[in-house]
């Protein structure tokens, strides 16, 4: 087997008496959709802000390509590779969708303070070429028709579909996606399945998926990790993790209660109605 571009090691940490993460371990594959499901509260998104150093573990560590994350600030692990989007949309309203693509391009910006007030060739060069990897990335998410309109005008849908893009103009190695359907209708989810599965097999991105939205976890994934009360309930294909007991308990109760909901109920039916 490959060796793992992420690597997480017996992952803990502790907020005050809160233990948010207990003693997670998992790979993410190159060229895979993993993905990180559970109930409200699981821990999910809390390994996201470990991956992306806003936390720092209490024990254990979180590996990218060999390198040990908690060694680095956090506005250095976009370097590296690792791109994130946000549950809650994080743009710039007032700049256009250009705009705020651009600003996803800082990660590549080797020039200095003096080079940009110059503008000298060097930075002139940059912005150019900044310029038509965004425009690569507009072309690839279909976003021509709204390339110059201010992102506070937009639709919901498509602010999502913007700051995945912003992400993608950063060239990442590690796609972090933070419940990407979520507020979308059924055919704004659709599309987003057909943007994952495109990042994947045609950019060759790797994606790590927070998702509540199962029928978007099994068009997608190949893996899936289940947590619950910040530990690991069950890991496998999208379909062995979905079967598993423990999962559907901690989603639905108990698997008698859920066979429970299953049968009829007589008490249900009024007086004198016959089954």
């Amino acid at each position: 087997m490959n060796e793992p571009l992420l690597s997480a090691r017996n992952l803990s940490v502790r907020f005050g008496g809160v233990l948010a993460v207990n003693n997670v371990s998992f790979d993410v594959q190159p060229g895979e959709v993993f993905t990180l499901i559970g109930p409200n509260g699981a821990g999910k998104t809390t390994v996201f802000n470990l991956i992306s150093h806003i936390y720092t573990p209490t024990s254990g560590e979180i590996r990218f390509q060999g390198q040990a994350l908690a060694e680095l600030p956090p506005h250095q692990i976009a370097s590296l590779g690792i791109a994130r989007t946000f549950q809650n949309i994080e743009l710039f309203e007032h700049a256009t969708v250009l705009n705020n693509l651009l600003i996803g391009r800082h990660t590549h910006r080797r020039t200095g303070f003096w080079q940009d007030l110059l503008f000298t060739s060097e930075v002139r060069q940059t912005e150019l070429h900044s310029r038509e990897k965004a425009e690569e990335v507009i072309d690839f998410l279909d976003l021509q028709h709204y390339r110059d309109t201010l992102v506070a005008g937009l639709p919901y849908g498509v602010r999502k579909v913007v700051e995945l893009a912003r992400a993608l103009c950063t060239e990442p190695k590690l796609l972090l996606l933070d419940e990407p359907s979520s507020g979308l209708n059924v055919e704004e989810t659709d599309d987003m399945a057909f943007w994952i599965q495109d990042i994947r097999n045609d950019l060759g991105i790797t994606v790590l998926m927070v998702e509540h939205d199962m029928s978007l976890v099994s068009k997608v994934s190949d893996r899936v990790l289940a947590m619950n009360q910040g530990e690991v309930l069950a890991l496998g294909s999208p379909r062995e993790v979905q079967s598993d007991p423990r999962v559907i308990e901690a989603y639905l109760g108990s698997v008698d209660d859920v066979a429970s909901l299953r049968r009829p109920h007589a008490a249900r039916l009024p007086p004198g109605a016959s089954a």
